[in-house]
């Protein structure tokens, strides 16, 4: 599993004029069932997102995102293995 940080590079405005497609980007991972969370940081400097898979398909999917392709996002990619959870999200774990 996977945290990925992204961090802004450019001014807000750049960011926002590729929101729509970045949020689509978006949906499209989470329909692959590749994205399990994601969110903006507060303050909003950039947004995190919780994913699984392999790493190499991760890189892959974040390059084809509308942020990088536009160059207004840097992404830190955090693997971890989760061995304990809240109840209810048990299926996170892995063995």
């Amino acid at each position: 599993m996977f945290v990925v940080s992204l961090t802004y590079t450019a001014p807000l405005s750049d960011v926002d004029a590729l929101l729509d497609a970045h949020v689509a980007w978006l949906k499209q991972a989470y329909a692959d069932g590749a994205f399990l969370a994601s969110g903006r940081k507060v303050p909003r400097e950039g947004g995190v997102i919780l994913a699984r898979g392999e790493r190499a398909a991760l890189e892959a999917r974040l390059a084809r995102d509308p942020f990088a392709r536009g160059g207004v996002a840097r992404y830190d990619i955090i693997e971890f293995v989760p061995g304990m959870t809240a109840a209810g999200l048990e299926s996170l774990k892995e063995a």
